[in-house]
């Protein structure tokens, strides 16, 4: 007996340093989606959680990659927070498709809404043109409590894959498959019939579980009369 409430305690107190391990890597800023093909547009969400239980999150800050900067960056409207642009001069102009790009977003600022404990938010960005010329981008993001404190996600990826203590936002960036812009690839209607799955009208269905319900409902009461039958022919045999 001794012997297993060792055994219950070390396993709960494995499970406990488990948990305790794994909830700071959960609770990061992170971009989802996490990938988007190079030369691309996209629309991502930066999520922003609070870890804190006294405070809450009362401004998000997101700088935009200087060394990859992108020509157009939209922000949707979130409700109870003011949305700030920030656009700066490059240091050199960047050749696009689209021209010479002087000038790029360099952050976004989020202020005047709360994120309470235990929740989380997510602010939604559409950018592009994304580049063709790296794998990832990376968004240092600071995240501001109401009590003051400032906590800086700004480590860039480790190269030996193991995280980074407070690890940036990274969208990881693919080769691309089809359409740069993202447009859905067309479909043809032969494909589109074999794709789609036979539907039974209800009234049908309806009708052939009526029929089913009728004939199952026959059967047991033929065959409830045939045990009695059977039953009073025994007692007639017995006596």
């Amino acid at each position: 007996m001794s012997f297993l409430r060792r055994a219950a305690g070390v396993l709960a107190a494995a499970c406990a340093l488990t948990l305790a391990l794994a909830a700071p890597a959960l609770a990061h800023v992170t971009i989802n989606p996490g990938t988007a093909e190079q030369g691309g547009f996209t629309k991502v969400a930066f999520r922003v959680p609070n870890e804190r239980d006294d405070a809450g999150t009362v401004k998000v800050e997101v700088a935009f990659p200087a060394e990859h900067p992108l020509a157009f960056v939209s922000v949707k409207p979130v409700p109870g927070w003011k949305v700030k642009v920030t656009e700066g001069k490059l240091p050199k102009p960047v050749k696009t498709e689209f021209g010479d790009l002087e000038e790029a977003v360099t952050k976004v600022e989020w202020t005047g809404g709360t994120i309470n404990p235990g929740e989380f938010q997510e602010f939604e960005v559409s950018m592009g043109q994304l580049p063709k010329d790296t794998d990832q981008l990376v968004f240092p993001t600071t995240q501001t409590y109401s009590g003051g404190e400032v906590v800086k996600w700004a480590d860039a990826p480790k190269t030996d894959g193991t995280e980074a203590e407070r690890p940036a936002p990274v969208l990881k960036l693919t080769p691309a498959t089809g359409d740069a812009h993202g447009t859905p690839a067309t479909t043809s209607p032969a494909t589109e019939a074999a794709a789609k799955p036979s539907v039974t009208p209800v009234a049908a269905s309806s009708a052939s579980d009526g029929t089913a319900r009728l004939l199952g409902g026959a059967g047991l009461a033929a065959g409830v009369i045939g045990l009695v039958i059977a039953a009073l022919a025994l007692r007639r045999r017995s006596s």
